[in-house]
């Protein structure tokens, strides 16, 4: 079927990505890395606390360790008086307990002595002698102190298995002792670009010439998404030369991305390319997207293989729509990490019922205090659009456009 005609039997965004991940299995691959190391990897399996956290009753102010019954009644004008017995260093176990109407000098995370079940912040004290403090207001059993386990109980689930590690999800597991983290293997992710074209960054081009940009700027999308990017070369448009390097490139990485120019020629040949590599080759050739409309996917013995359109919008818009919802398939984890924010849109924006408009916005402050979504428009194959552009917003397929006004949200670049 010729790819003029595949194009009138477009899928959803939704549904086209649906087919694609029924067609691939999760990998229960893992393996195992330092936690210092280990900033946006993927869990590859659930992790539970090994003890508890903290481990002692530890102070939440700087102040002094009291028993709160000696506290009753205290207030600025009938203060409490307390014999102050010592103090606690911190780092190490107080070196007494308290009796009746003493108290002890302790830091923010000094640990309790015995006997005391209450801090008194040290401004609601006065002292009124070497070794005596006023208490100027009472407190409660466990007031200002964190009581062992408060945070963390031993065997209480901490992380699922998918969960993309955050900075704080480093420290939690540093605090408890976890100094290295089960995680799922990066995948290599190889990119062949297409078209007689282009040539490299580096050189000069000549008349009817563009340099390579789609190479880089998926290479950036991919380390981003916390994988390893594969540069396979900039390819003539010819079948048998991006088929081997597509057949080379299948065999030595997890997934594939052919990006080729926007003819419909060229179109047909990654089509071609994409079902000569395996089984059952490509399951979706177009979708009902603007930008990215002649989109491929495809799986090919049993590893997703993608035709990105070789205009820079539209590759960057099909990416995040389509392979990085794939990456986290793959690596088994739960969301694809994405910012976004809530803006105001500045003006309306026209669209066609039956497809998702993809439309880059710039982000500004406005007179509310709010953000304020500024559409930047441009033709799909016009780099700077993107540059000058904070973000995208979407319209939805069943929407004839959307009102300036409109809350609408961003996805930021």
């Amino acid at each position: 079927m010729s790819t003029t005609r595949e194009l009138f039997n477009v899928r959803t965004p939704p549904d086209a990505l649906q087919a694609l991940l029924g067609a691939l299995p999760r990998s229960s691959a893992s393996e195992v890395v330092a936690t210092a190391d280990a900033l946006d990897r993927v869990v590859a399996q659930d992790i539970s606390a090994p003890g508890e956290l903290p481990t002692f009753r530890r102070s939440t102010m700087d102040g002094f360790a009291v028993r709160a019954t000696d506290t009753f009644g205290a207030t600025e004008g009938l203060p409490a008086y307390l014999e102050v017995s010592g103090e606690v260093f911190m780092g190490h176990a107080p070196e007494a307990s308290l009796a009746t109407a003493q108290c002890a000098r302790i830091a923010t995370g000094g640990m309790l002595p015995d006997g005391a079940d209450a801090v008194v912040m040290v401004e609601q004290t006065q002292q009124v002698g070497p070794t005596t403090i006023e208490v100027l207001r009472a407190v409660a059993a466990g007031e200002n102190v964190v009581q062992p386990g408060e945070d963390v109980h031993l065997g209480d689930p901490i992380l699922s298995r998918g969960h993309r590690l955050r900075a704080q999800d480093l420290g939690g597991l540093m605090a408890l002792g976890i100094t290295s983290v089960p995680v799922s293997p990066r995948l290599r992710v190889a990119i062949i670009s297409g078209g007689d074209e282009l040539v490299s960054p580096d050189s000069e081009p000549g008349p009817g010439q563009i340099r390579d940009i789609n190479s880089y700027t998926l290479s950036a999308l991919i380390r981003r998404d916390g994988h390893e990017p594969c540069l396979a070369g900039v390819l003539p448009d010819e079948f048998e030369a991006l088929q081997v390097a597509a057949q080379r490139a299948l065999a030595e990485s997890d997934l594939v991305i052919l990006s080729a120019g926007s003819s419909v020629s060229t179109r047909d040949m990654t089509a071609q390319v994409v079902d000569s590599l395996g089984q059952p080759g490509v399951l979706i050739h177009g979708v009902s997207l603007k930008p990215g409309k002649p989109t491929i996917l495809g799986v090919c013995s049993g590893k997703p293989v993608f035709g990105l359109p070789g205009n820079p919008v539209s590759c960057m818009v099909t990416y995040d729509l389509f392979v990085a919802p794939t990456l986290a398939h793959l690596s088994g984890a739960t969301a694809v990490p994405r910012r976004t924010v809530t803006a105001r849109l500045s003006r309306n924006i026209a669209s066609a019922t039956g497809r998702e408009d993809y439309v880059q916005v710039r982000l500004e402050q406005g007179e509310d205090g709010g953000l304020e979504a500024i559409p930047v428009f441009g033709k799909s194959n016009l780099i700077f659009t993107l540059i000058r552009a904070d973000g995208m917003l979407k319209v939805p397929l069943d929407v004839g456009g959307l009102t300036a006004g409109a809350s609408v949200e961003v996805v930021l670049f």
